[in-house]
């Protein structure tokens, strides 16, 4: 049984930890809402320019010189997936989710026989695969350091996987990050980035008989869209894995908070209990001792 200086030292110790876990959920509840209006901006930029890729890709359907990174390598030996975690950890299970996600899709590629290769963006990531799957990783960097994301991390990243499909390292690559929903929310998901995702065909509009052409044609226009679509892509991957992470450490740190304040009650009812029996055993050998005299 502890005696009370250590019931006292614990007690102690969780109300230091309390602080630093309140003082953390502040932080990220300052972090999240910068981190929440990025994610959210970025997000009609990345679909419209899906769009326009789909519309353009329809026109180039057939010809030979359309773009591998649109219509692919016509084989699907070597996937490339690509796991953007976060930095730091005590977030819940937020870089956890996204891991969890793309190892399912490395295990039945590998049970398919399939070529995987694994680019991790992040630390976390890193760290979590590199025990099992460390032989499939073949790039990893991250942004330790780096105290706002910007659009030049996104084109570090977009480049190298751009260069090693240049060089045919792979057939297909897929990024895994974390889409923000909510504070309490974070949905880990995939996205295709070579070939790129095409959306469904968007009603044409009525035109009243007049017509329209490319200026100039489709496959210069595609040349230039599709390396900057796959960079903008990975941005809007980065800025919703930054709002999620925010997110999600708020929600960790809060329960974190409410979790050291059940324990230190616990712990104090427990030290109160046990001084008082001590109290107590004391007094009955007092007034025994007294009794003997």
């Amino acid at each position: 049984m502890p005696s009370l200086k250590d019931l006292r030292n614990r007690i102690a110790s969780v109300k230091a930890t309390r602080k630093i876990t309140k003082a953390m959920q502040m932080v990220a509840a300052a972090k999240l809402r910068r981190a929440q209006e990025a994610a959210i901006a970025a997000r009609p930029y990345a679909d419209r320019i899906a769009v326009v890729l789909g519309n353009l890709s329809r026109a180039m359907e057939g010809r030979p010189d359309a773009s591998p990174l649109i219509g692919g390598t016509g084989r699907e030996q070597t996937h490339l997936i690509v796991v953007a975690t976060a930095e730091r950890g005590l977030c819940g299970n937020f870089n956890t989710s996204i891991v969890k996600l793309a190892r399912e899709l490395a295990d039945r590629l590998i049970r398919e026989g399939k070529t995987v290769k694994i680019f991790c963006v992040g630390k976390k990531g890193n760290d979590q695969l590199k025990r099992l799957y460390g032989r499939y990783i073949v790039e990893a960097v991250d942004f330790r350091g780096v105290k706002q994301l910007t659009f030049q991390q996104a084109q570090t990243v977009g480049n190298r996987i751009l260069r090693m499909f240049e060089e045919g390292q792979f057939d297909i690559a897929t990024i895994f990050f974390a889409e923000f929903k909510s504070i309490m929310t974070q949905r880990p998901r995939g996205l295709r980035l070579i070939p790129a995702e095409v959306p469904a065909a968007e009603k044409a509009p009525e035109l009243g008989g007049a017509i329209y052409v490319a200026e100039p044609d489709e496959g210069e226009i595609l040349a230039e869209l599709l390396p900057r679509n796959i960079n903008v892509q990975i941005f809007r991957a980065l800025l919703e894995n930054a709002a999620s992470e925010q997110g999600a450490r708020m929600s960790a740190m809060d329960s974190a908070t409410r979790n050291a304040g059940d324990m230190i009650d616990k712990l104090t009812l427990r030290y109160n209990r046990q001084r008082q029996a001590q109290i107590t055993k004391e007094l009955i050998e007092i007034i025994s001792g007294a009794e003997a005299l």
